[in-house]
């Protein structure tokens, strides 16, 4: 009987791949974080031992498979399957993704950008269940959003829309995107900008708390060191993680003129930083809206959390069923 649904969250730092029922439980799951030094043909074929395993161990085939979805962090014309770029992961320029996993399984093959797929899952299974339309925010390696309106998945002409992470805010800031722009959100904001952020304070002569200099490398410089910082109240992590949800506030603002959500749910790994996080994103954002706001807009955290992928990609097969 075909009742489960696979889904394949392949993201910049990690790899997840899940069995997942139609209400939205995940049944069993893999995460691996080796993928990113192979080439895209080895990480598919990864993908592909990864679901049998699964199947394998939980006494399925893949016959019992509704379909398999899958989540890429960057530009992918979803319709074909066709990855166009990314930021957050190397390679997969105009790689046919759809096709390639089509190549291991005789099963319906859904691909979409990872922040679409989240913001999904949320709408049926999570913060955003009552709502029709929402923005979905994921704030981690790299910066995006999922746009619903009326139900559905707002893609755009090429299916690409939602890039957040690449909306210019500052166009004189300092670190050039991997999209090879200056200003970007996503320099201001993903968890690899923050790092460069916070090391640029030490090498400019600020002292922190925790047990860092100016030769740490930045890419050490991880969520958990942020977190263990704002616990210290150490004034490095926290000029990088106000600056941080200054421009997450600036950006979620234009979002707000542009599309008018009743609801924004913001998730990723950079969301574990905590409350003090989380308010100061929505300080800012009130900050710029101030008598802009002529509806309620209500901000709320993800409640898939770190299955957010696993589960977004699964719901791709329900949506396009």
């Amino acid at each position: 009987m075909k009742n489960i649904l696979c889904g394949v969250d392949l993201g910049g730092t990690k790899l997840s791949v899940g069995l997942v029922r139609e209400n939205g439980v995940v049944i069993d799951k893999t995460t691996v974080y080796n993928h990113c030094t192979k080439s895209e043909h080895a990480i598919v074929h990864q993908i592909s031992d990864i679901i049998k395993n699964l199947l394998q161990s939980n006494n399925m085939e893949g016959e019992n498979l509704l379909g398999i979805g899958v989540v890429f962090p960057g530009h992918i014309r979803s319709r074909e399957g066709i990855t166009i770029t990314s930021s957050n992961i190397g390679g997969f320029k105009n790689f046919p993704l759809k096709k390639e996993i089509e190549k291991y399984f005789n099963n319906k093959v859904i691909t979409d950008n990872d922040a679409n797929a989240q913001a999904y899952a949320e709408l049926k299974y999570g913060a955003g269940v009552g709502y029709n339309s929402l923005i979905f925010i994921t704030i981690s390696s790299g910066v995006g959003a999922g746009i619903i309106i009326d139900n559905k998945i707002y893609r755009g002409i090429t299916g690409t829309a939602g890039e957040f992470g690449h909306m210019i805010v500052d166009p004189h800031g300092d670190l050039k995107c991997g999209c090879g722009n200056y200003g970007c959100l996503m320099t201001f904001t993903c968890g690899h900008a923050l790092g460069k952020i916070f090391k640029k304070y030490l090498i400019n002569g600020m002292k922190t708390k925790l047990p860092l200099d100016e030769n740490v490398s930045a890419s050490d410089i991880d969520g958990q060191v942020l977190k263990d910082g704002l616990e210290l109240n150490d004034v490095v992590t926290k000029q990088v993680v106000d600056q941080c949800a200054k421009y997450l506030g600036i950006g979620l603002y234009n979002l707000f003129q542009m599309f008018n959500p009743p609801l924004f749910v913001l998730g990723g790994g950079l969301m574990n930083l905590g409350s003090y996080f989380f308010e100061q994103i929505k300080f800012h954002f009130y900050n710029y809206a101030q008598d802009m706001l002529f509806d309620d807009v209500y901000f709320n955290l993800s409640k898939l959390k770190e299955d957010a992928g696993i589960i977004g990609a699964a719901s791709l097969i329900l949506e396009n069923q």
